[in-house]
C-alpha cells in the first residue's frame, strides 16, 4: 500500500518502487552548477513534453524559493538525482536558480593554525 500523499511511487513495506537513477534517466551529472543551499524558484513557464512525474512535483515544491537540500528531502530522492531533476527543469526555463546567500570566504591562516595549536595543547 503506498503511504498517504506520497504517490504510487512509494510503498509502505518495499520503499522505493523506481529506483532513483531510472528517475534521472541514468545521469548522475545536472547540466549546471547546483550545491545543496542553492535556491531555485518556479519561473511560471510551463515546459514544453514530458518530462515525468518527478519534475511535476519538484516544480510545485517551487512555487516559492526553496533551496536544492529541501527539494531532495520533499522528494525523498537523493541529492544527486533532485540536482539533475532540477537542471532539467532550468533548461527548459520553468526554474530559475541562485547561488546561497552566503559567500565562501577564506579563513586566516593564524587563525586557523591558533586552532591547531589549541587542539594539539589538548591532546
Amino acid at each position: 500500500m503506498a503511504a498517504a500523499g506520497d504517490g504510487p511511487w512509494l510503498d509502505d513495506a518495499a520503499g522505493r518502487l523506481v529506483r532513483p537513477f531510472t528517475i534521472s534517466n541514468g545521469r548522475t551529472e545536472p547540466s549546471i552548477a547546483l550545491d545543496l543551499m542553492s535556491q531555485v524558484m518556479a519561473t511560471g513557464v510551463t515546459p514544453l513534453g514530458y518530462l515525468g512525474p518527478e519534475h511535476a512535483q519538484a516544480l510545485d515544491l517551487c512555487r516559492a524559493p526553496v533551496s536544492v537540500a529541501e527539494v531532495a528531502a520533499q522528494l525523498k530522492l537523493p541529492a544527486v538525482v533532485t540536482k539533475v531533476l532540477l537542471s532539467d527543469l532550468v533548461d527548459c526555463g520553468a526554474l530559475t536558480t541562485k547561488p546561497p546567500a552566503y559567500h565562501h570566504i577564506p579563513t586566516d591562516r593564524s587563525l586557523l593554525e591558533a586552532v591547531l595549536d589549541g587542539l594539539r595543547r589538548q591532546l
